[in-house]
């Protein structure tokens, strides 16, 4: 009950009633006690004059001194106020003997007193000391001999009166408490009503009950919140419905999407899972699903700890083969709360008839070309026979000429394109394990012959040592030989070519840079597209296929690894190859 904000309220009402009431008392009480304490000194004073005293230290003198000195004191007993708790007392400074005193007291007078201290030494000792347990007066009488009138107040009444103020405190202090009580409560009422129908309602909207409003019964503080929690009501209810609207919307789509789509938390537990996924691989509604358990299952490496904390795995594709059919899924982190990392978003792809079309083709063109290479042979040598028979005949020479040139160039073209055809196939690749490095500088001391041939400068640069690498030594050589000699045909004579080999972390980098014609920006985009060629009839004069990139992207896939191109119009080119260091499979 008291950790309501009523009964705070009202606590803190009783409260301050009790802090200003025992204020109010003390100080009550003390300026009561001082002004007790002023009156009896000042009353003293007012008796115990100079004249007084003079009076009293001349009657010493005569014959009966001390009875003149007791005779005068009884003429001022009402003026003393002398009573039941206020006496005098003529004491012999020099024995300490009682002489005369307003009750009966024989013997010495204890001089324990300040004043009385202060009166030996012949002042008047009119010091109050309120710890004492009674106020005193001491009065010096010096003539024929040495007299100290001590005049004691035991404070009865002082502790009398103090003690009605007390008893009157009291009752004040437990009626203002009565008082508070019945005012807090009343009061507290009028905040905590209000308050308590804004949680009534607080709850309600935590229901999702919206369309109730509260009245508004002050201008106040109270009722500024009251009119402020009614907006947020209304605008929460529309935030609500934007929400649900939204939500059914994003529901339908994903419901209805011939794509799969998974989301994953940080921790790999399966948040949201579409019925296209879960048709794609089997799964029940029951079945539990974790990241890594589940894709490494299916063979698919990719690790939730990768993609959460290393930034180049933060968006990952890869393929999927089930039994019946063949996914790609594309993995990709996504942002939750405040920026952090939400979890990992899949979305599967069927790429099952694209995977048949693309197989289909790769076999047409693999058997076509594989076709082609024999009337090719035969239509050359039968050309060559036409040109050894020619002498002395009117067939021109121009024309058989034509014929074995354009012979030799759908030759190379059909080569290239089984070329293609066999690293489309991965088990093709004859891996061995060998030294890179070894392998770049015998390929750039070839091809120096054919760049000092048009004035090339080819150089390269590659002084660190290289692990063992693991691949397939002929394929990355023809690589080589395609990125070098494309510089040398299209870098002006005079030209320079740089060549660089590196190997950080687990990886190796071949960088080709040349000073030459350089390719425009459009075009860079489809520049490893199969017959794509920037200028088509420079590159025909030179020789080209439009294949060269087309294969050495296809070598560079085939060993996992990227290639990329990075140049600028009449400023040059620079091609960069990234090989990851694999290992024999057997290991």
């Amino acid at each position: 009950m008291f950790k309501s904000l009523q009964w705070k309220i009202v606590t803190i009402f009783v409260l301050l009633v009790l802090a200003i009431m025992s204020v109010a008392g003390t100080f009550l009480v003390l300026s009561v006690t001082n002004t007790y304490y002023s009156l009896f000194a000042d009353e003293m004073d007012s008796i115990f004059t100079e004249s007084f005293i003079g009076q009293m230290e001349a009657g010493t003198v005569q014959e009966q001194g001390e009875e003149y000195i007791q005779e005068l004191l009884k003429a001022h007993t009402a003026r003393l106020g002398i009573d039941s708790y206020r006496n005098y007392y003529v004491i012999s400074a020099n024995t300490a003997t009682v002489i005369d005193s307003s009750i009966p007291y024989e013997g010495k007078f204890p001089m324990q007193s300040q004043n009385l201290i202060t009166a030996l030494s012949g002042e008047v000792g009119r010091n109050i000391n309120p710890q004492a347990e009674v106020m005193d007066y001491a009065v010096p009488v010096k003539g024929q001999g040495f007299y100290i009138i001590y005049v004691q107040d035991t404070k009865e009444e002082l502790n009398t009166t103090v003690q009605h103020i007390f008893n009157i405190i009291l009752q004040a202090i437990l009626l203002g408490i009565v008082v508070s009580l019945l005012l807090g409560y009343v009061l507290s009422r009028t905040i905590t009503t209000p308050i308590a129908n804004l949680t009534q309602k607080a709850k309600g909207l935590a229901e999702g009950e919206f369309e109730s409003k509260m009245e508004v019964k002050s201008n106040d503080e109270i009722g500024t919140l009251t009119e402020t929690f009614n907006d947020m009501s209304s605008k929460l209810q529309e935030t609500m419905l934007e929400m649900s609207t939204e939500k059914n919307k994003s529901e339908t789509i994903l419901q209805n999407m011939t794509d799969g789509v998974m989301a994953f938390s940080t921790d790999g537990s399966l948040i949201h899972i579409n019925p296209t996924a879960r048709k794609m691989f089997a799964l029940s509604d029951e079945e539990k699903i974790e990241f890594d358990a589940f894709f490494l299952g299916h063979n698919v490496d990719v690790h939730l700890g990768d993609m959460l904390y290393l930034e180049d795995y933060r968006y990952v594709e890869r393929e999927i083969e089930l039994e019946h059919i063949t996914l790609k899924a594309s993995f990709a982190v996504f942002e939750g709360e405040q920026e952090n990392t939400g979890g990992v978003l899949v979305v599967l792809n069927d790429v099952t008839r694209q995977q048949k079309l693309e197989n289909s083709r790769r076999e047409f063109v693999a058997n076509v070309s594989h076709e082609l290479r024999t009337p090719l042979t035969t239509v050359k040598s039968y050309a060559e026979t036409l040109l050894d028979m020619v002498d002395g005949t009117d067939v021109p020479v121009t024309f058989i000429n034509i014929i074995l040139n354009e012979t030799d160039r759908m030759t190379r073209l059909v080569k290239d394109l089984l070329v293609l055809s066999s690293l489309e196939q991965a088990d093709q690749l004859k891996k061995t394990e060998f030294d890179i490095k070894v392998l770049v500088t015998d390929v750039v001391d070839t091809m120096k012959l054919v760049a000092k041939d048009q004035g090339h400068r080819l150089s390269l640069n590659a002084k660190q040592s290289f692990e063992t690498f693991y691949g397939d030594r002929d394929r990355l050589e023809q690589l080589l030989y395609n990125i070098i000699s494309n510089s040398i045909k299209y870098t002006p004579n005079g030209g320079r070519i740089e060549v660089s080999a590196s190997q950080v972390f687990g990886k190796v980098t071949i960088k080709v840079k040349d000073n030459g014609m350089g390719i425009p920006e459009k075009d860079l985009k489809r520049i490893f597209e199969r017959f794509y060629r920037v200028d088509k009839a420079r590159s025909r004069e030179k020789g080209g296929t439009g294949l060269g990139l087309a294969i050495s992207k296809s070598i560079v896939d085939a060993h996992e690894g990227t290639i990329s191109i990075n140049s600028k119009v009449n400023e040059g080119t620079e091609v960069i190859i990234t090989l990851p260091m694999m290992k024999p499979e057997s290991t």
